[in-house]
């Protein structure tokens, strides 16, 4: 395993209990009426999406670590990935505390340009694993 799967299989599996406690919240917030019918649509998706964004995270370290790419190409791919999964299940969050039904506003672009960064990273990594 090269530095790069090494530290950012690190970072990725030390983000795991952030998830975990997002759900412990998720249930805290719930339980005490504290989030309206839109906000808890938005909050599951956005503690959805982060959960499955890392599992997918981890599972592209692998692929790369076993396709031997280079630390450099890894290291972009990684930091596309760990962007890209902040910014969108991030972006649910963000539209949930200052959003409105129906509306557009910033977490929704948060979302779209995450997907964006998904996107590069993960043709970025097929690319590399096709020419390797």
């Amino acid at each position: 395993m090269s530095t790069a799967d090494k530290w950012l299989t690190v970072i990725a599996l030390v983000s795991v209990p952030t998830v975990m406690f997002g759900g412990y919240s998720l249930m805290r917030l719930t339980g005490a009426g504290k989030l309206n019918a839109y906000q808890l649509s938005l909050f599951k998706a956005g503690h959805a999406h982060a959960g499955v964004l890392l599992v997918l995270t981890l599972t592209s370290l692998g692929i790369a670590a076993r396709a031997g790419l280079s630390d450099p190409y890894t290291w972009v791919v990684g930091a596309l990935l760990a962007a890209g999964t902040i910014s969108q299940s991030g972006g649910f969050f963000l539209h949930a505390a200052i959003g409105r039904p129906g509306k557009w506003s910033v977490g929704n672009t948060l979302t779209v340009l995450g997907a964006a960064a998904l996107t590069i990273a993960l043709l970025s990594l097929a690319y590399g694993v096709a020419t390797s």
